[in-house]
Formats: C-alpha cells, sequence, structure tokens
C-alpha cells in the first residue's frame, strides 16, 4: 500500500484537479483570515495540496507543530504563520515528489514570513519513532486526509499520544465510512488513492483512538462527499464517505462519557479570530460572556490544555449528577450539506 499511495501521489496525480471525488475543500469556503495565509504560499504548493478539511485549530502562536503526511507543504506553510517565530511546524511524509515542492519552496517561504521554523522529514507515520522526534515534545500534532492511507492507523494513534505533551491535541481531518469497507474496495489501487479505499468505519475510528488512550474524541465538522467519477462510483456500492474534523486530547483523567459534575464554563472572546464564540467540537458553540454547562471531559478540555487562560471555570469534581442526556452512539456525521456547528470559522 505504500508502494501504491507513493505512486498515486508521486506520479499519477499532478494537480488537486485530478482527483476523482469532492475531498479537497472548495477555496470559496476558507475563512477569511485564512485566505490572507494562503495567498503567501507558493502557487506550486497550492496546486499540489489534496487535504480534505481543516488542520488549522486556533491559539497556536508559539506552538511546536507536527504534520503527519505534510505532502508539499500547504498546511506546514499556513501552519507556519500561525505558530510566528517563536513556535516551529514540523513536516513528516514518505512521498519524495511531494517533498520536493516543499522543499524547492522553503526559501520562498522564508522570505515571504521573514522567519524559518520548518523542518521537513522523510518517514512513515506508522513508524514515527524511527525518526528524530523526542516524545512529548509538540504542543499540536495535525494531518489532512492522510490517516486513511496508512496500512497501521492504530500504530499512527499510539505515536501521536507518544509525541504530544501532556495536554496536547491532535487536530485532524480524514475520510470515514458510515460502514465497514469491503475487500474489494479496500484493495482497488484507485479507490485507495483517492482516500476511499482505507477509509475506516466511524465507530472503528473511535475503537482505535480509545486503544490508543484518547477516551473522548470529538467531531469538529463533516460533511458528505461525492465520487465525481462516474467510472468509480459503482465501485464502492451503497458506501457512504464523509470528510470529518476530529480533536483528541492528551489527558489522562478524562472518562469514556460525558459525565454531569454540575461544572460551566465562561468564554472571555480572547482568542485571536474568534472574538464572538468559540467552538469546541460539533456540539460546543461557547457563545462569549455566557456561562455555558459542560461535561467533566469539556471541562477538562478547557482548563487542562492550551485554551485555559480564556475561560473562566466553575465547579469541581466533588459532586456528581450522573450522565448528560444525548450522548448516544448513531451515525455522527451530517448526511446532506456542509456539517458541524455554525459559522465554526473553519477552514472548509
Amino acid at each position: 500500500m505504500h508502494e501504491i499511495v507513493q505512486d498515486y501521489y508521486g506520479n499519477q496525480l499532478q494537480s488537486t484537479s485530478d482527483l476523482k471525488t469532492d475531498a479537497c475543500c472548495d477555496t470559496s469556503s476558507v475563512p477569511n483570515w485564512l485566505k490572507g495565509l494562503l495567498k503567501k504560499i507558493h502557487p506550486d504548493v497550492l496546486s499540489r495540496y489534496y487535504g480534505c478539511g481543516l488542520v488549522c485549530p486556533p491559539l497556536l502562536e508559539g506552538c511546536r507543530v507536527l504534520d503527519l503526511g505534510s505532502g508539499s507543504g500547504r498546511d506546514v506553510y499556513a501552519l507556519a504563520q500561525l505558530v510566528g517565530p517563536t513556535g516551529s511546524v514540523v513536516g513528516v511524509d514518505m512521498t519524495d515528489a511531494q517533498l520536493a515542492v516543499a522543499e524547492e519552496t522553503r526559501q520562498f517561504h522564508i522570505e515571504a514570513f521573514g522567519y524559518d521554523n520548518v523542518r521537513f522529514l522523510k518517514g512513515y507515520i506508522e513508524k514515527l519513532d524511527e525518526l528524530d522526534l523526542e516524545p512529548e515534545s509538540f504542543d499540536v500534532i495535525v494531518s489532512n486526509c492522510v490517516i486513511n492511507l496508512s496500512p497501521d492507523k492504530a500504530a499512527v494513534l499510539e505515536g501521536v499520544r507518544r509525541l504530544l505533551k501532556a495536554g496536547g491535541e491532535f487536530y485532524f481531518s480524514d475520510v470515514y465510512a458510515d460502514k465497514r469497507v469491503p475487500e474489494a474496495v479496500r484493495q482497488d489501487p484507485v479507490l485507495y488513492g483517492e482516500c476511499l479505499g482505507g477509509a475506516l468505519y466511524w465507530n472503528d475510528f473511535i475503537t482505535l483512538s480509545k486503544a490508543a488512550g484518547f477516551a473522548d474524541p470529538r467531531l469538529v465538522e463533516d460533511r458528505p462527499l461525492e465520487i465525481t467519477d462516474p467510472k468509480l462510483s459503482p465501485r464502492v456500492g451503497n458506501l457512504g464517505f464523509y470528510s470529518a474534523t476530529y480533536r483528541l486530547f492528551k489527558l489522562d483523567d478524562l472518562e469514556s462519557d460525558c459525565e454531569d459534575y454540575g461544572q460551566a464554563v465562561m468564554y472571555q472572546g480572547s482568542i485571536p479570530d474568534h472574538k464572538d464564540h468559540f467552538i469546541l467540537d460539533k456540539h460546543h458553540r461557547i457563545e462569549t460572556g455566557r456561562v455555558f454547562t459542560v461535561c467533566g471531559n469539556t471541562w477538562r478540555m478547557l482548563q487542562d490544555t492550551r485554551f485555559k487562560d480564556h475561560f473562566s471555570f466553575m465547579g469541581d469534581f466533588s459532586r456528581h449528577f450522573g450522565i448528560f442526556d444525548g450522548c448516544g452512539v448513531s451515525l455522527p456525521f451530517d448526511e446532506e450539506g456542509p456539517g458541524g456547528a455554525e459559522d465554526s470559522g473553519a477552514c472548509c
């Protein structure tokens, strides 16, 4: 599968327009604050972008960030501007042709940004322990439509947890299926390269995440994918595919369900580009200045992470009121149109 992916993204695809699904984001949906960053990125990098969602979480200034499957470097160079001269971004990819574009445009970006805070490494995302990366050294790890291409997704998640600092975050977009993908689809090289053959059934992803130590994966946004090539559509049968952004926090005390301890938070409106509200996930749009009731896990995701100084916290864990209503296990994705919270400020 590594050879298939390297060939597909190194040789078969020459630009975003060669893709056979609508997985890549429409630039018209990019928020204004991100459009300004993309204008500073070299056209050769932008033309070879194959991501499917948001990998620019808020509050990154000064952070150390790792991008898994960085490709030609679009997300790395966007993140480099967000972390600023006091932060740094490392991109990992296994495809020589993609890394070549990232490296060839490196000096262009140094001159455009006014600083050099980027490094690219060749390697496999399921073998992060073999790279020159120190354990517990990253504040945030991101990935854009790449984990589905890995033959060992459990190893990827385990490697991510090993590299994250305590309270760190894995914020990534990927493709998921509404049921388990049959062998014929998994073995189809084009469907695999198009991020469909290797897509996880969404509930299997939840299971893998919890097994890797991420007890409460949070869905940020999602949208159904359309297979735009009429020759490919019959080969997937009745499978439904979705592009979805999740965030996983490295917090040891998270519980498996949304437990109610009578807690609440109030957002101060102090995160750049998020003055009016803060979106933790699809079901937590926290308006500035309003008391917002939260479960114990949400309280910890804000209290024990880089977001702490931007919230006021009410309550503790001294009294338990049971589980919050509505914590079911049905398909979490929206069936039609863009998903996620309204005005989420997401890239796509």
